[in-house]
């Protein structure tokens, strides 16, 4: 379980637990003189409120200073000259789409090519107090697709991105391969949809899809 869920997941019990004792002691909300007696519980719900939805409000976001990443994007992957992709590979420049899942807490992405699916296993975001570019950082683990798994076996990577401003539309960024691969990543968001669970569904999505 993530640090985020965790967070949540004691939130709700905490809150709703204390709740349940004033009602069981006759402490009800309606009646004025108990009404502040309701304030830890209150407290405990604003954390999830906050975590999932308020902190991207609009003025809120601003306070919080954490851009709002979460949707579907489309990534062009350029690999680099020196990358070892086995014969048969795609050398580039390659479209795939990138579904990311945010909560103040939590992020989570996942990158879709026609032949695989990775995963991120960690994922952080910094967001420099001075500066308006913060840098998105994860782990990932890709599984390609059985009848590509000959000459594409499983394997891990990294992905360093940068995005400015509180709600970017665009980014770049660079990907690292246990396979010795490398190369950039070119980020347009299509929408704040995360609900495409293919390639194919994401690119219906992109009006501007590419059979790159």
């Amino acid at each position: 379980m993530s640090t985020a869920t965790t967070m949540r997941a004691g939130a709700t019990i905490a809150a709703t637990l204390y709740t349940v004792v004033l009602i069981l002691l006759g402490l009800y909300p309606s009646q004025f003189r108990y009404l502040f007696a309701y304030i830890p519980a209150a407290v405990g719900y604003s954390v999830i409120v906050f975590d999932k939805w308020a902190w991207r409000w609009p003025i809120v976001h601003r306070f919080t200073g954490r851009p709002w990443v979460a949707g579907t994007w489309r990534v062009v992957l350029s690999p680099s000259p020196g990358s070892r992709i086995p014969v048969g590979g795609n050398r580039g420049p390659i479209v795939t789409y990138m579904t990311v899942e945010q909560t103040f807490w939590s992020l989570h992405a996942t990158l879709r090519t026609r032949e695989s699916t990775s995963r991120s296993s960690n994922a952080t975001i910094g967001s420099p107090e001075i500066s308006s570019t913060a840098e998105i950082g994860f782990l990932y683990d890709n599984t390609p697709r059985a009848e590509h798994q000959h000459r594409s076996p499983r394997h891990e990577g990294a992905c360093r991105i940068s995005v400015t401003g509180l709600t970017p539309r665009a980014a770049a960024g660079h990907y690292y391969t246990s396979r010795f691969t490398a190369g950039d990543m070119d980020f347009t968001l299509i929408n704040r949809s995360t609900d495409y669970s293919t390639f194919t569904e994401a690119q219906s999505a992109d009006p501007e899809h590419t059979t790159l």
